[in-house]
């Protein structure tokens, strides 16, 4: 049994129909008594951050010292340590 409306089984009667029988939809009068609130406005965009200079390059024992951390706790090995050792200005 198929219980839809003759109204809605006619060709061109699909989709968001705007009377039911000559009255309005209970989505419809939901809607038409619950108006959406306003949109918000678009949020203002971020306000752009001046580019400082590079910070001071670290001293070369510093580097050494960083270097030599990174060796001890196993994030390297000991070929890359003298590798970025050597490359460590004096």
């Amino acid at each position: 049994m198929l219980l839809v409306p003759r109204q809605l089984r006619r060709a061109g009667m699909t989709g968001d129909v705007p009377y039911y029988g000559g009255r309005l939809t209970p989505a419809q009068a939901y809607a038409a008594s619950h108006p959406r609130p306003p949109a918000p406005p678009p949020a203002a965009p971020a306000p752009a951050v001046p580019r400082t200079a590079a910070p001071p390059p670290a001293s070369p024992a510093d580097q050494r010292a960083a270097l030599q951390q990174l060796l001890d706790t196993g994030v390297i090995t000991s070929e890359e340590h003298r590798q970025l050792s050597a490359r460590v200005t004096p």
